[in-house]
């Protein structure tokens, strides 16, 4: 059984070990595959994993000995999965391996853009606080997030767990989600998209981007927002319309953004968000604890080793 690794360099930099994937056939790790590379890397692969490269329906085609596709990720659109499906190819993924890492990172943003370390950190290093008339000093309003609402936009399980955190500090909890008010927890509040953001303090992104997704955090939308009101967006670059967004910021209609996601990745240096003010910007790194690797590397492997058994789990 031959298994190819097409990127596996962001999962595994060298700190975690593929040794439970080589049980299960003669594996080869590709750190890095550009798009001309995948069919003669991968033509004699019965398994092909992949975290980002793009498997289209013209590259599956040229893969006549592939079985099993093995997603190092949770987001399932590097596959043409209608192609795969119709070529009989098994698809998987590795569900909620990093809820508790993206969760966290929420708050990191969220509180990095209240306190603003990086701005305070540079001004003591450099003798400011040292020649302090008083104690203390501050340059910014800061807010207490205890008592305001938190919107959170989709409610699986990586939302879930940042409305539990949320909850725990104080915050009221509202959700944009497909679930019945019944079945939230007590004092979760369901809305409408459009009341979650006009009456928000804080509104995080959790959801796919899909067709009624796509670039829905617009112009229209960021109108109805408080001018008040922090983003944190560390689901897909897409969801937002990037130049509505830089352009809110711009004209003091949005407090602050934080995003670990964008449209392009890497960005293009033209993306508006990377001159925009008020913003975090992270490299997509919500997902890449060395616990949340470790989580995902053994759950690949599990994939694999039921497929091989004709059990094959987490299909998408």
């Amino acid at each position: 059984m031959k298994i190819v690794i097409l990127d596996g360099y962001p999962v595994n930099p060298g700190d975690l070990s593929w040794d439970a994937l080589k049980e299960h056939g003669e594996l080869t790790v590709y750190e890095r595959t550009m798009p001309d590379e995948i069919i003669s890397r991968a033509k004699d692969a019965e398994i092909v994993l992949t975290n980002k490269v793009v498997l289209t329906r013209e590259i599956l085609a040229d893969l006549p000995k592939l079985r099993y596709i093995g997603i190092l990720a949770t987001g399932t659109n590097v596959v043409d999965i209608a192609a795969a499906h119709e070529r009989g190819i098994i698809v998987a993924n590795v569900p909620a391996y990093s809820t508790y890492s993206v969760a966290q990172l929420v708050f990191a943003l969220l509180l990095g853009l209240i306190y603003h370390p990086d701005y305070y950190t540079e001004k003591n290093k450099n003798g400011y606080w040292s020649e302090c008339a008083d104690f203390s000093y501050a340059h910014h309003t800061f807010i207490e997030l205890a008592g305001r609402q938190l919107g959170i936009v989709g409610f699986g399980n990586i939302g879930q767990q940042v409305a539990r955190i949320g909850a725990a500090i104080g915050m009221k909890i509202a959700v944009e989600t497909g679930k019945p008010q019944e079945s939230l927890p007590e004092g979760y509040v369901k809305m409408s998209r459009e009341e979650l953001f006009a009456t928000s303090d804080v509104v995080t992104l959790h959801c796919p981007l899909c067709d009624d997704t796509a670039k829905m955090v617009n112009a229209s939308l960021i109108k109805k927002m408080k001018p008040t009101a922090i983003l944190i967006n560390t689901a897909r670059g897409g969801l937002l319309d990037e130049n509505a967004v830089a352009e809110a910021l711009r004209e003091g209609r949005l407090a602050g953004v934080g995003v670990d996601v964008l449209s392009t990745e890497p960005p293009k240096s033209d993306n508006p968000l990377l001159t925009a003010p008020n913003i975090m910007i992270m490299p997509h790194i919500g997902w890449a604890t060395f616990e949340a690797r470790k989580r995902l590397i053994a759950v690949t492997a599990e994939n694999v080793e039921a497929f091989l058994k004709g059990t094959p789990r987490n299909i998408v």
